[in-house]
């Protein structure tokens, strides 16, 4: 409605995240909150994919897989990326098949049992209970126990000091990678041989980050609490009213949760910064720090940060993070 004073680009010519006038060619391209320049790529489960003037041009990868994160004191990021916290007392179905009309029957699915486990009412995953047929893995006081068989899946536990992985073939359906740190976190990671849906608090995993609040009832929730509720595997829980803030309720807890997670946002971590955004991690290690307050403090803020890590592994990206003196492992 009015001329104002400024500067505009050229014809040709686009102005660049820096004020600067480009050529197309040279347009970067966002990706997660960050810029890319030209030529750049960014590999997800299922593509890879280059900027290109600007935009994204993405190539499917030939086997894709998709992972979903459970961590800490209920934080979820499905298979299609969408992220929310929980604080439900209940046990959970995290992921299962079987899941349209036409195809009811289950040949897997993952529950999680969370507990209160601090004052201000925040929980955590108390075990993982992965049933496969008759075939039962029980992950519980940092072990597992295995009962029953089915001669239909194939599966190997792998052990190290941090972690315990069991890889899980259901052939013609799924091969399954489940990593759990033996604490608070664990990771569902699946590849898929058949178009079976997916369903669960892991989401239904269909590339559509959108729809992931998909309830047990087929629609899609319109917040989060009502897609947990759905999910609950005991009818008899009480369902979840609202997410706790610790920080708000522990402030004096705010300070050492904020100084000792900032490691994320150090050198220390800095050739994964422009890999993996950091700040949703930073916020759930804050989080999580603040609300770990009757026992473990440490060792939920060293999950939080754990998860970070992890999530730089994936990109290639190993970050030697851990010393004697913070967060070491005996």
């Amino acid at each position: 409605t009015k001329c104002e004073s400024g500067c505009v680009c050229a014809d040709g010519l686009y102005e660049n995240l820096d004020g600067g006038c480009v050529p197309a060619e040279e347009c970067p391209c966002e990706y997660g909150g960050l810029a890319y320049g030209k030529g750049e790529q960014i590999q997800t489960e299922c593509e890879i994919c280059t900027c290109t003037k600007g935009k994204w041009k993405c190539v499917q990868k030939s086997k894709c897989s998709s992972t979903c994160n459970l961590y800490g004191e209920g934080h979820i990021t499905t298979f299609d990326g969408q992220r929310f916290v929980f604080d439900g007392n209940c046990e959970y179905i995290l992921a299962t098949d079987g899941c349209s009309v036409n195809r009811p029957v289950s040949s897997f699915k993952i529950v999680t049992e969370n507990v209160i486990c601090g004052r201000s009412g925040v929980t955590c995953s108390r075990s993982i209970s992965i049933y496969l047929g008759n075939l039962t893995f029980i992950l519980r006081d940092e072990t597992f126990t295995i009962s029953g068989e089915n001669p239909e899946v194939r599966y190997n536990v792998i052990k190290n000091a941090l972690h315990l992985m069991f890889d899980i073939i259901i052939p013609g359906k799924y091969n399954m990678t489940l990593i759990w740190n033996k604490h608070m976190n664990f990771f569902i990671k699946i590849s898929r041989e058949t178009q079976e849906t997916i369903c669960g608090l892991c989401g239904n995993y269909n590339g559509n980050m959108k729809d992931d609040f998909e309830t047990r009832s087929k629609y899609v929730a319109s917040n989060e609490l009502e897609f947990v509720n759905s999910w609950k595997e005991n009818p008899l829980c009480g369902d979840v009213y609202f997410v706790v803030d610790p920080c708000s309720k522990n402030p004096y807890r705010k300070a050492w949760a904020e100084k000792t997670c900032s490691i994320i946002n150090t050198q220390v971590f800095s050739a994964c910064h422009n890999k993996v955004n950091r700040m949703p991690y930073y916020d759930a290690c804050v989080r999580d720090s603040c609300g770990c307050d009757i026992g473990g403090d440490c060792e939920c803020m060293c999950d939080a940060i754990a998860v970070y890590a992890m999530a730089c592994l994936d990109k290639g990206i190993c970050i030697d993070w851990r010393t004697p003196e913070f967060c070491r492992k005996f």
